[in-house]
């Protein structure tokens, strides 16, 4: 047995406005679809810009707030141009946690922070690499 591809990836989320707002004003995802599933929990599936998979919000108030162990997730994303990425942010007063910092391979990256805790990287290859 083989699988075919990955999905989608599901994140666990206090608040679910705020997170949607985060990821769509802030790094431009998409809402595709919300909806309420047969358990109850309230969940959103966000388009990541040419990637076939999505990432699924959940939310589920009744157990209670979400707490994101420290460096345990994160969600890595390409960027054009990370100094232009980090003139967009700091005018959203989005604080970089992290960086910019190069990798051995010419990459480029810093880190944000999102709701609950979740961190997020933001990544500038040079032409040709694919890999950080």
């Amino acid at each position: 047995m083989r699988v075919k591809k990955l999905l989608h990836t599901r994140m666990r989320v206090s608040d679910m406005d705020q997170t949607i707002n985060f990821y769509t004003d802030v790094l431009g995802l998409e809402v595709m679809e919300r909806k309420t599933s047969p358990r109850g929990s309230h969940l959103a599936f966000l388009k990541v810009p040419n990637s076939e998979e999505l990432i699924e919000l959940c939310s589920f108030p009744p157990s209670g707030p979400v707490t994101v162990q420290e460096d345990l997730v994160h969600l890595a994303f390409e960027v054009d141009n990370l100094d232009r990425t980090i003139e967009a942010l700091t005018a959203k007063g989005i604080r970089i946690t992290d960086g910019p910092t190069r990798s051995s391979s010419g990459s480029r990256f810093i880190f944000i922070g999102a709701p609950d805790g979740y961190e997020v990287e933001l990544i500038e290859r040079p032409p040709g690499i694919a890999i950080v």
